[in-house]
């Protein structure tokens, strides 16, 4: 992956996958670090903005924010998750449920509902 990819994807708040809400835009950082070049480079490319420049409340450092451009780019070179296993699948939907059940319990109630479904009423 490349660290304006990253960068990027840091700065909306999203995995490496571009994957999850967008529910920040900047990226915080000054000159001589690491990732102000890579933030530069993304100005010059039109994928960041500068938002403040030397800003005194961040130390002053500068604050960029990804363009919609940016989003887009990011968007269209974010590499596709791993395909998961159906057992993984199965895992994931449990950890994105928002209830107290035991992974246990869960695959439980999904055995009991698909023998209902296939009409082998079991009490």
């Amino acid at each position: 992956m490349s660290a304006l990819l990253h960068v990027i994807q840091h700065s909306l708040g999203v995995d490496e996958f571009g994957r999850g809400e967008q529910h920040r835009n900047y990226f915080v950082t000054g000159e001589g670090s690491t990732d102000h070049p890579i933030c530069m480079e993304g100005v010059a490319r039109g994928l960041m903005e500068i938002r403040r420049a030397k800003y005194e409340l961040y130390g002053g450092d500068d604050v960029f924010a990804v363009t919609a451009a940016g989003k887009q780019w990011m968007a269209e070179n974010s590499p596709q998750p791993p395909k998961l296993t159906r057992s993984q699948e199965r895992y994931q939907a449990w950890l994105n449920q928002d209830s107290s059940e035991s992974f246990g319990d869960y695959l439980r109630r999904l055995a009991r509902k698909a023998k209902a479904q296939r009409g082998e009423f079991t009490w």
